[in-house]
């Protein structure tokens, strides 16, 4: 063989072992590119088990929000989490807080989120909204919020009410919510803040927290 053809037999080599190394990166890359996607589906899926649809519901906090958060202490009186019901005729009904006020303010002044899915086999809806009005006495607590999004027909800008009562670890939350007596939120005129049912429905799977206000004392 002369140098010439030891040149190409060479040149054709470092060609093919750099072919093969580039086939093999990718096949790497197209690897783990699956993998992460897997594992992206899966942490997906299991985030938005409890989540409350729809999607545009997620917004992140604003600025101004997210400050405000931050000024928020452990012992706040709150109400946070987010939890499906028991129902026996296999609807799904899912429900969502993030609500809060300082120790030294009163519940008039809490600020928060909510929101509300119901898929049924006839009809189904969301709401979500803002916080104004939260009480909680011990495990308990009631909260109003104004709907600010929702594909409920006459919904939209009404106030809705909630109840909760925390059982803590190992045992199912209880919630109710202003509309048990008519099972419609759009009739009821002119609710008041912080006015809701009793407790009456049984958390499936997920969980609620209520933190206690310190009323001051009279």
């Amino acid at each position: 063989m002369n140098r010439s053809d030891r040149r190409h037999s060479t040149r054709t080599t470092h060609t093919s072992r750099t072919t093969g190394t580039t086939r093999t990166t990718a096949r790497r890359y197209v690897r783990l590119a699956a993998v992460s996607a897997a594992v992206l589906l899966a942490a997906g899926a299991g985030g938005s088990a409890l989540a409350v649809p729809p999607p545009d519901a997620a917004h992140p906090a604003p600025r101004a929000a997210a400050a405000q958060s931050a000024r928020h202490q452990p012992d706040d009186a709150r109400l946070s989490g987010s939890a499906k019901l028991r129902r026996t005729d296999g609807d799904d009904v899912r429900f969502s807080f993030d609500a809060r006020f300082r120790q030294d303010e009163t519940p008039d002044k809490a600020r928060g989120t909510f929101a509300f899915r119901h898929v049924g086999k006839t009809r189904s809806g969301w709401a979500k909204g803002r916080i104004d009005c939260l009480v909680t006495g011990g495990k308990v607590a009631v909260a109003s919020g104004i709907v600010t999004a929702t594909d409920v027909a006459n919904l939209k800008g009404k106030r809705v009410g909630f109840s909760v009562h925390d059982l803590g670890p190992g045992r199912a939350d209880r919630l109710g919510y202003s509309w048990a007596s008519t099972n419609d939120p759009t009739v009821t005129k002119d609710l008041p803040k912080c006015v809701s049912s009793a407790p009456f429905e049984t958390v499936e799977r997920g969980d609620f927290t209520v933190v206690p206000w310190a009323a001051p004392e009279s």
